[in-house]
């Protein structure tokens, strides 16, 4: 399924430019030798996360490519649960692979996303701003669109 989206600013402790001094160098950074350790290798990635507003639509889970429970990665937090679903974005006639980063919302504690705010993990891209329209091509089987028109589905 290809939906449209807009980059939108996050809290900014995905990569550490939030300076919150709990997680130094970024959660993504911290995280991701627990998510290594089970099968899934985000150094191709940039540690961080791409904040894209689907809005009026929203999404609701299905089968993630990767769903980790129980991580107990900070000293500050209570463990959680991760999602992780494949995402294709289209940014300036380029294609770019990566994930929808997605920690359970039954188990986050802090930076709450809204329902309609995807987070991306993907390699570094120049010339993303805040404002800026993307393409993203979804799993239907991984993520579930809400209050899409038929027309969207490829």
């Amino acid at each position: 399924m290809k939906i449209s989206g807009k980059i939108i600013p996050g809290y900014g402790v995905a990569s550490g430019k939030g300076q919150d001094p709990r997680y130094k160098g970024g959660t993504i950074r911290l995280q991701a030798p627990f998510f290594k350790e089970r099968g899934l290798d985000l150094n191709p990635y940039f540690m961080g996360t791409l904040n894209v507003d689907i809005s009026p639509l929203s999404y609701e889970l299905g089968m993630p490519k990767y769903f980790f429970d129980n991580i107990d990665w900070s000293d500050h937090i209570s463990p959680e649960n991760f999602y992780f679903f494949d995402v294709v974005l289209f940014f300036r006639g380029e294609k770019y692979n990566g994930l929808i980063y997605m920690p359970d919302p039954k188990t986050k504690e802090e930076h709450v996303q809204k329902p309609t705010v995807l987070e991306l993990i993907l390699p570094k891209i120049e010339g993303l701003e805040y404002g800026r329209s993307v393409q993203l091509v979804l799993e239907n089987k991984q993520i579930k669109i809400k209050g899409q028109d038929p027309e969207m589905d490829l």
